[in-house]
């Protein structure tokens, strides 16, 4: 039988990560939703259930494998002061999980795990689309400035989102 201990190191690394991301996304939202951004906050909890179904995907695969999986995020959130911190954070984050993602596929194929690396392929590549959004989000924040961003993402609808 081979032996999966690195791939669910790695694995339990990522679900750590993934429930981090959750509960940053969850702040994100109730965040913006203060700030009167409530199409914001939708696109915030649509990255939360993203980051929620990855985080299943990694429960099912240590499962798999064998492991018992720790659903204990890396760090607590923090609360943005600013769109542009918001972004840079997670971007921030996104850089960090696609550079231990791609890693951790790597780790997986040097142990002929094909599925693991596999799934680590395939969430690289949902990693890299949010690190685009968030890009494309600062360099409009940036060319806009801060009020006229935000016109973007208000509804108008004082009743919430």
């Amino acid at each position: 039988m081979t032996d999966h201990s690195k791939s669910i190191e790695n694995l339990q690394t990522a679900l750590a990560m993934e429930l981090t991301a959750v509960n940053q996304y969850l702040l994100h939202a109730h965040t913006l939703e203060d700030w009167g951004l409530d199409k914001l906050a939708n696109r915030m909890r649509e990255e939360m259930q993203e980051e929620l179904g990855h985080a299943g995907q990694f429960i099912d695969r240590i499962m798999f494998l064998g492991g018992t999986p720790e659903l204990s995020p890396t760090k607590t959130p923090a609360m943005a002061e600013t769109l542009q911190s918001m972004f840079e954070d997670d971007k921030t984050e996104e850089k960090g999980a696609i550079e231990f993602y791609s890693k951790a596929a790597r780790d997986a194929y040097e142990a002929n795990d094909i599925g693991t690396r596999t799934l680590f392929e395939t969430i690289v590549i949902d990693e890299e689309g949010h690190w685009d959004w968030l890009d494309r989000q600062l360099a409009t924040l940036k060319r806009m400035g801060e009020p006229a961003f935000m016109s973007i993402y208000m509804s108008g609808d004082s009743t919430g989102a």
